[in-house]
């Protein structure tokens, strides 16, 4: 099935001054310009600046600004046309203006998570051949450097500030703050001018999360990520009145494209959050209209609430009766399912109380102004979701991968089934292939894998482009089913997918990472990870001490704890329960690398972390 659907800077050129519209733009310093040039004093970013213990606001002509500043500091270098820049930033105005002056000088920006372990980003720095890296400390990169891969290409070396007190630790590059970097005189002979790059030439390099094995850079060019943009645009329709926080790494195409690109062509803000420790604080003062994020951000916030809910059964009662009337409500304005009169009569009298009461309570949490909440990067819960729309958050789900550019489909809030990610974007057309893959054509995906012909051609069939996640296509929405490579096989043949079974047990917020196991093995097992709060409450009850490691692994635990899940993946056919648990309470991060930069669990390092545990319940 398929569906169609005085010093003087570098002044940046803004051909955007002949463009009438958005539909010209083919390239990315063109939509930046374009911005610039027809809102210039509009609020463009908001972050918070330490030392003035305030957020501060900047305009779109602030942020052009710093960009020619920084085109002119690129400029000395001489760089050649497509020289790949590494940024291993933090979300805010330096990420994006440093990435701006590189597409102005047609040059390729490497965006690098900043929580990335030094191995990786050594590698990404030896593999794209960077010449150039921006840092945010000299302490990141003399990790980087300590490394020991070589770095042949790379030229300069620049951070936001020096932590360390003698220069030479850092390497035998050249380390310059970016303070230095800014007022350095010009370098003899003829600099770089500014180019303007063509809609085909790349427009980023991002590696994948690496879930398994070494990251691969996706080749993107400006082709592929405008069109995603101007589709992205088309079905999302963000206001200039909008106020986006953005949190998600940037190295991260979903939060470059929905969360940095999307907001410069409508024209609306973005605030950057402080940090995911601080990001509920940041909910409540910035008060944004939009969020993007994984769905691990609103399961920490429905777990919060399960909590406290548990305090009291009055309050847990009323929550529970709030979202079953909001959710009705909800499916019966979207078509999704028929109900009684009589019962949409005693709904619609008793949600005003409940609105006020219960609601309301959810709203705020996240700043009580959100109109659009996207989930993205992982499948979201459906009692996450239930709850959430119920309770007015208007979460909408999306699908996509770094190699589409990436959104395929998402939802939006008057045509949104939960269950489904939504209907593919305009001009991106969708199939299912073999082994009920998904497959995707269209403008926004790659040119390929850099340095990876095979990889390169393994990727596609006739044209389209495998995704390897299992779907289906109904009534034009695509639901996921899970992944064609993560279908766990046991010995006896049968075969169960891990997401499915791993979101049952996350549904308990006694929970907080579930990672289950089972390949040509007779059963299927997990790994979890327990909150605090639940394992001093079953340590109570066995009479174990909670602070004596040998407890986790007391058979009694591992019993209790099995029960529990069987409990929860009842549902589920016999054979996808698991029959054996291992018990953590060290959460899965990604410094630790049992996560990626978009928080999916890296499969094999958990297996290899978890090694010697998985091997002796396998053995009983």
């Amino acid at each position: 099935m398929e569906v169609r659907s005085e010093e003087r800077f570098m002044t940046i050129p803004l051909e955007s001054e002949q463009l009438s519209d958005l539909s010209s733009v083919r390239t990315l310093p063109a939509l930046f310009a374009w911005r610039v040039a027809r809102t210039p004093q509009a609020e463009a970013y908001r972050q918070y600046d330490e030392a003035a213990a305030q957020w501060a606001s900047f305009t779109w002509h602030d942020a052009s600004e710093r960009v020619a500043r920084l085109v002119t500091s690129l400029s000395r270098l001489a760089l050649p046309r497509s020289a790949r820049i590494a940024i291993l930033l933090p979300n805010g105005l330096h990420a994006v203006c440093l990435d701006q002056a590189t597409l102005a000088l047609a040059c390729v920006p490497v965006p690098m998570h900043a929580l990335d372990n030094p191995a990786s980003i050594a590698y990404i720095l030896s593999d794209s051949d960077a010449a150039l890296l921006v840092a945010a400390s000299d302490t990141q990169w003399r990790a980087i450097s300590g490394t020991g891969v070589s770095l042949p290409s790379l030229r300069q070396v620049v951070v936001l500030k020096r932590e360390l007190p003698d220069k030479a630790m850092t390497g035998d590059l050249p380390v310059l703050t970016m303070e230095e970097w800014l007022s350095s005189p010009p370098a003899t002979g003829p600099g770089q001018d500014v180019q303007q790059a063509a809609p085909d030439e790349l427009a980023a390099l991002v590696y994948t999360s690496g879930t398994t094995g070494k990251p691969k850079g996706v080749m993107l060019t400006h082709d592929n990520v405008v069109s995603n943009v101007k589709a992205a645009l088309q079905r999302i329709a963000p206001r200039e009145s909008d106020v986006l926080l953005s949190f998600l790494p940037l190295s991260h195409t979903f939060e470059r494209t929905a969360g940095y690109y999307l907001p410069i062509a409508a024209g609306c803000c973005v605030a950057f959050a402080r940090s995911a420790r601080q990001l509920p604080e940041d909910l409540k003062t910035v008060k944004p209209t939009i969020l993007i994020s994984v769905p691990r951000i609103y399961e920490r916030v429905f777990a919060g609430i399960e909590a406290s809910l548990a305090k009291s059964i009055v309050k847990s009662w009323l929550f529970d009766a709030a979202q079953a009337v909001g959710w009705r409500r909800f499916v019966r304005t979207r078509g999704l399912a028929d109900g009684s009169a009589m019962q949409a009569i005693v709904d619609a009298c008793a949600w005003p109380l409940m609105n006020v009461v219960v609601a309301r309570t959810l709203q705020r949490q996240f700043g009580g102004r959100l109109r659009l909440a996207v989930a993205g990067g992982a499948p979201l819960s459906q009692q996450i979701a239930h709850c959430f729309l119920g309770l007015g958050v208007p979460i909408i789900q999306g699908y996509g991968m770094t190699e589409t550019s990436p959104v395929v489909a998402v939802n939006t809030v008057e045509d949104n089934d939960p269950a489904t990610v939504g209907r593919p974007l305009p001009g991106v057309q969708v199939r299912i292939g073999e082994n009920k893959e998904l497959q995707v054509r269209g403008p926004g995906v790659m040119r390929g894998y850099w340095k990876r012909e095979d990889d390169t051609a393994k990727a596609f069939i006739d044209g389209w482009l495998h995704t390897g996640d299992q779907a289906t296509i109904e009534a034009g929405r695509i639901r996921i089913l899970g992944r064609v490579k993560e279908i766990i096989v046991t010995s006896t043949g049968e075969k169960i997918a891990p997401v499915d079974l791993e979101l049952a047990i996350m549904a308990d917020t006694s929970f907080e990472q579930a990672y289950a196991l089972g390949d040509n093995r007779q059963f299927i097992s997990c790994v979890v990870v327990l909150t605090n709060a639940y394992w001093s409450q079953l340590t109570a009850t066995l009479k174990l001490d909670p602070m004596d490691p040998t407890s986790l692994n007391s058979r009694a635990a591992r019993e209790a704890v099995s029960v529990r899940i069987r409990e929860l993946t009842q549902d589920l056919p016999y054979y996808a329960q698991p029959r054996a648990v291992i018990l953590s309470l060290e959460p899965w991060t990604i410094e630790n690398t049992l996560l990626t930069p978009t928080l999916k669990l890296k499969r094999n390092n958990l297996a290899a972390h978890f090694a010697e545990e998985i091997e002796q319940i396998y053995q009983h």
